[in-house]
């Protein structure tokens, strides 16, 4: 498994872990947990995709990151019990495996390694959120689109003979929550990047074709 908190152990530490979680099943827009829950436990999805969401005090949705195979949330709980900060709804059915504070104790106490992956993890997770707020004041809608789409393409894309083929199964609201714009604003674009020959889009998929002119605009 691709897990920072896998890949910092040999392979018999990695199977004896994974032992110690609990597997979730989810259906396709089944919640995990929304924000407010308590937690003190960490996840990682081996199969399928998650969206992770906040909701404002008027209703409004801000999507905070889409996760897929191999990736982790949820450890902040670990650390700092309390509320959850977000609800985690599955974009597609999804398998995930949960680690409480009570299992995980014992390794960051014995394996300093793992304590090392979730520190890194949690430092990635910071970084993100402050090229996210930078962007969203120095960057336009097309220029933080294009950059959400290189993201979801370097985690989530095929190469193939026409191009990136990333299939992200958000729908066009979602893809406008995770860069905090209009759906209107995105569509057009989108739409502008297909004319141009950039992208050509499918349903909750894009396939790109001009990654260098993308990675330009992203910018």
């Amino acid at each position: 498994m691709r897990a920072p908190l896998f890949a910092a152990l040999d392979v018999e530490a990695a199977a004896a872990l994974k032992s110690s979680m609990d597997e979730r099943r989810l259906l396709k827009g089944e919640v995990l947990f929304s924000e407010g829950d308590s937690g003190d436990r960490l996840y990682v999805v081996t199969e399928g995709k998650v969206k992770l969401s906040h909701s404002s005090g008027d209703g409004r949705e801000t999507l905070l990151a889409v996760m897929g195979e191999g990736e982790m949330f949820g450890e902040l709980s670990l650390f700092d019990p309390g509320p959850r900060t977000a609800t985690v709804t599955a974009l597609t059915d999804t398998t995930a495996l949960g680690l409480g504070h009570a299992a995980l104790r014992p390794w960051l106490t014995g394996r300093p390694e793992v304590a090392e992956a979730l520190l890194q993890a949690l430092a990635q997770r910071l970084r993100r959120t402050n090229e996210a707020l930078s962007d969203l004041v120095f960057s336009d809608v097309p220029g933080r689109v294009a950059k959400a789409l290189l993201d979801l393409g370097e985690r989530f894309g095929q190469v193939r003979a026409d191009g990136l083929h990333v299939t992200h199964d958000m729908t066009q609201e979602e893809l406008a929550q995770l860069v905090g714009a209009s759906r209107e604003t995105v569509n057009k674009a989108l739409a502008d990047f297909a004319s141009r020959g950039w992208l050509r889009l499918e349903s909750r998929s894009v396939v790109l074709i001009d990654i260098e002119r993308m990675q330009r605009r992203a910018r």
